[in-house]
């Protein structure tokens, strides 16, 4: 069975679930596709817990509380998500629209195609040590799902980009032992961090070491440390229960990189009024669009949407004029969104 709608956005991240609601505001419904098995993007998927201090009005709101207050927002709108499936096939109608095919077979008729999905498919860059592969999600982690189960163990944190630091500087004071591991003395991750780490360090709370993990050891089915070479060459082994890789993240278009849409790198070229890609009625944004000036901020995200959502009623709709409304004195945005219009 072929689902209708008037627009299915590809990616349920924040710019994903905050187009629902400017699609809302113009009475445009809309399904959500994630490959991921729940709603939230790269804020569920891999920093849950991490603050983020450039939302406007939010001093600080973790990623996850982000996601759910994204959510209740949206609530008036009654979307519909289609999870754990990616869109394989995007085919133009000869009546105007796509016809979209996921993963999973589900088929969608739509009017237009919004893809929020961040830089693509998200793959952690891996700990390439022969077999290790086995532990993953046992000893061997890529995202902390739940930091307690890490709690009163010995952690190896690999990596030394912003997760890394994050939740080495986390996980002291909770583990037993805390000791993080980057190949040079030059970070990527943001300067007060390693700072910290470092005081850290040095008032014994926790070890740093500079050099590569080569190899590990493994006794009655379980690693039990980690040999490690030093950027001076000197060999350590590091006994270990937990080991958290934060190599990066190699982002993966997928199946987008064959819809005959302009790339610019692994970016999705747009124009800059209406969000449209080279494709018209494929709009694209969030991370996943380029443009000259352009800044990945999931601010940047939330205005493209607005813009977007515009630009699709007007395509949809050419003979009718969309008045610009606002949502503190229009009585029918309020009608639309339940509230109570102000006497």
């Amino acid at each position: 069975m072929t689902i209708q709608t008037d627009v299915v956005i590809i990616g349920a991240g924040p710019c994903g679930l905050f187009q629902v609601f400017e699609l809302g505001l113009l009475d445009l419904r809309a399904h959500v596709i994630d490959a991921l098995p729940i709603i939230g993007g790269q804020c569920a998927e891999l920093y849950p817990d991490k603050p983020i201090f450039d939302i406007p009005g939010f001093p600080s709101v973790g990623a996850k509380e982000l996601i759910d207050r994204l959510l209740e927002q949206i609530k008036p709108f009654s979307p519909e998500f289609h999870l754990g499936q990616q869109v394989q096939e995007v085919t133009p109608l000869a009546e105007g629209g796509f016809k979209l095919v996921t993963s999973t077979g589900t088929e969608f008729q739509t009017k237009a195609v919004i893809i929020a999905g961040g830089v693509g498919a998200f793959q952690p860059v891996q700990l390439r040590l022969e077999g290790i592969e086995k532990y993953e999600d046992q000893q061997l982690f890529y995202k902390v799902r739940d930091p307690s189960r890490h709690h009163g163990k010995k952690v190896v944190v690999c990596g030394g980009g912003d997760s890394a630091l994050d939740w080495a500087l986390q996980m002291v004071g909770k583990a037993a032992d805390v000791t993080l591991i980057h190949r040079s003395a030059a970070f990527k991750a943001a300067p007060a961090s390693v700072s910290r780490y470092r005081e850290l360090a040095e008032a014994g709370k926790c070890k740093l070491l500079l050099g590569s993990v080569l190899g590990y050891n493994e006794t009655d089915g379980r690693i039990t440390s980690l040999n490690v070479t030093g950027i001076d060459q000197t060999k350590h082994v590091l006994e270990v229960d937990d080991v958290l890789a934060f190599y990066g993240l190699s982002p993966k278009l997928g199946p987008i990189a064959e819809w005959g849409l302009a790339l610019n790198k692994h970016q999705i070229e747009v124009d800059t009024e209406k969000f449209q890609t080279s494709v018209p009625g494929i709009y694209a944004v969030g991370d996943i669009n380029y443009y000259p000036g352009k800044k990945k901020l999931i601010l940047s995200g939330f205005h493209e949407g607005a813009l977007a959502a515009f630009a699709i009623k007007h395509q949809l709709f050419p003979n009718e004029k969309v008045h610009l409304q606002y949502t503190t004195t229009s009585s029918s945005m309020h009608k639309k969104l339940g509230v109570e219009s102000p006497v």
